[in-house]
């Protein structure tokens, strides 16, 4: 009977081991930080979107050459020679258009009673459109190149680059008529480039 008992308590007391040594091997709890970091902080797993993985088309990778050509266009230089060819395209194309207009193209200042051939009529217009170009050549190239230089100093692409190198730009063109007309073209080209700035934005 005794012996009977011993075993009994020896298989309950066995029972209850692993029951009360379970409390003390509980596993740490999960941290919602550490979900965090794992889902968007540092250690989040990169991976690499392809268009091929996605679905689409792999791309190619680029050549030397590639990647010399966009750096050419991205380039100060290359901005400012674009800008210039595209001013004096804008400013013949202007020039011609206000000489059309304009009723005392070909007349000559000291005889305004003849009337002007045909050949002449052209010839001030040409004349009229090829000066037009070339100011507005010049004026895109420097407000190009100054806010290409401003946006490489600053980092920063937004319309404030606009502004100051429009401010750059009239003062330099105004300053050949003087100190206050060099003030006044700073500010009229800034404001008128904050203008354009927010109405393209």
């Amino acid at each position: 009977m005794a012996a009977s008992m011993g075993e009994a308590g020896a298989a309950a007391s066995d029972l209850q081991g692993p029951a009360s040594a379970a409390p003390g091997m509980e596993s740490p709890p999960i941290q919602y930080s550490m979900i965090l970091e794992h889902l968007i902080g540092d250690k989040r797993a990169v991976k690499e979107l392809s268009p091929g993985i996605m679905g689409g088309l792999p791309m190619p990778m680029k050549s030397d050459e590639q990647k010399m050509i966009e750096r050419g266009m991205e380039s100060c230089a290359f901005k400012a020679v674009l800008a210039c060819v595209g001013g004096f395209v804008l400013g013949g194309a202007f020039g011609v258009f206000t000489a059309g207009i304009d009723t005392n193209v070909g007349f000559d200042p000291k005889d305004p009673l003849r009337t002007p051939s045909a050949r002449e009529v052209l010839k001030d217009m040409g004349q009229r459109g090829m000066s037009y170009a070339k100011n507005f050549a010049v004026i895109g190239a420097m407000f190009s190149c100054t806010e290409c230089v401003i946006e490489s100093h600053r980092g920063v692409s937004d319309w404030k680059n606009a502004v100051y190198s429009g401010c750059v730009t009239g003062g330099a063109i105004g300053f050949r008529a003087g100190l206050k007309a060099g003030v006044l073209g700073c500010g009229g080209f800034a404001a008128f480039s904050a203008a354009i700035e927010y109405y393209l934005r």
